[in-house]
């Protein structure tokens, strides 16, 4: 999809603004969550869990939501199921279909006191998502602010806040996942990782589409 602009043929960016919490769990299973309070969809929250089995598994509460997520991550199996998200007094609590999570955060580090700092008009510009890849990298192995996704289509992220996850109670399909754990081996639906250590990020993601024809399911 793309805009034509004076002539010219501009691909379609959208916009993204909310939080992103990755944390590990002892049981080997490591879930990402995404918390959008504004986005093309309006507000929507959407989980990604990459079992200790190697299933990577996304909970989606539209069929709109999902099929764009599919469409610009990788995943062996999608779910369309309420995603309900509750926050108050620094406790997150999270049902997706089968899965009960809760977690805490605590005060913020140095990068998150830093990343306070960048003005959301930066934030939200991804040049410079892309001149902050590099420092990224060297601060969060594994952690990447731009990159190609799904069905051609290109992503940054502009980090503006960082907070880290205090502990985690979580249940899947009735099963007890365990304790709070470091996101560890990295989780793999894109380009990048969440950081290691588990915490909350406050990001603005813009994606770009692309021409490319939707994958066959």
């Amino acid at each position: 999809m793309s805009r034509r602009r004076g002539g010219a043929t501009r691909p379609v960016r959208l916009r993204f603004d909310g939080w992103i919490a990755g944390l590990g769990t002892s049981s080997g299973t490591r879930i990402v969550l995404g918390h959008w309070e504004r986005s093309p969809f309006g507000p929507f929250s959407d989980v990604m869990l990459d079992r200790v089995n190697g299933e990577r598994l996304l909970l989606a509460p539209t069929p709109e939501t999902a099929d764009f997520i599919a469409r610009t991550y990788r995943f062996d199996a999608v779910r369309v199921v309420p995603v309900r998200v509750s926050v108050a007094a620094g406790t997150w609590t999270i049902t997706a279909g089968a899965l009960e999570l809760r977690f805490t955060v605590g005060r913020r580090g140095p990068l998150g006191l830093v990343l306070r700092a960048v003005p959301g008009v930066l934030a939200h510009r991804p040049a410079w998502s892309a001149l902050m890849d590099l420092p990224a990298r060297l601060l969060l192995p594994g952690v990447r602010t731009r990159g190609s996704a799904g069905a051609g289509r290109r992503e940054w992220y502009g980090a503006r806040d960082l907070r880290p996850i205090g502990a985690v109670s979580a249940v899947f399909e009735g099963e007890d996942l365990g304790v709070m754990a470091p996101v560890e081996p990295a989780v793999r639906f894109g380009f990048g990782s969440v950081p290691r250590r588990p915490g909350v990020t406050r990001v603005t993601t813009t994606v770009e589409l692309g021409t490319a024809p939707p994958p066959r399911r």
